[in-house]
């Protein structure tokens, strides 16, 4: 038996798109970042990019248990001394929502090289509305 390895020429990608509407940001996310990596494909390679493409719609009905909108933080610095800013997962959904998406599943996601390879392929849009219909994306449905 030989081992089978994924490389450039031999991985085939899809466009998958879900509906955030109702969804819980974690549960969501984790799907979302399995789908990027490629590890719903019986042919996953730790090492190499084989993921699928993912357009994540109504990222602004994405929902957090508990007292999550006012409690979770998202932290940026200025690199200038008392520089931190921070803002709460609601303020963040109102300005950008599709942020809270982005950040959740870039987490997720190996750190380096091949991670920022695999988060190029995530497109998060806060309407029902996205550019990629000439791509023919499948709807993905969402376990749970």
């Amino acid at each position: 038996m030989k081992t089978f390895m994924a490389n450039n020429q031999n991985i085939e990608r899809k466009w998958f798109v879900v509906d955030a509407k109702g969804q819980r940001l974690g549960r969501l996310s984790t799907e979302v970042a399995t789908i990027l990596r490629g590890k719903h494909k019986p042919t996953f390679t730790p090492h190499v990019d084989c993921g699928d493409y993912m357009i994540v719609i109504n990222a602004k009905n994405i929902e957090l248990t508990g007292n999550k909108w006012d409690q979770k933080k998202y932290y940026r610095h200025s690199q200038y001394p008392g520089g931190l800013s921070t803002t709460t997962a609601k303020e963040m959904n109102k300005a950008h929502p599709e942020r809270l998406i982005e950040f959740a599943v870039k987490g997720m996601l190996p750190k380096g090289k091949l991670g920022r390879q695999m988060y190029k392929k995530l497109y998060v849009y806060a309407g029902n509305e996205h550019p990629h219909t000439a791509q023919k994306p499948q709807v993905f449905e969402l376990k749970g």
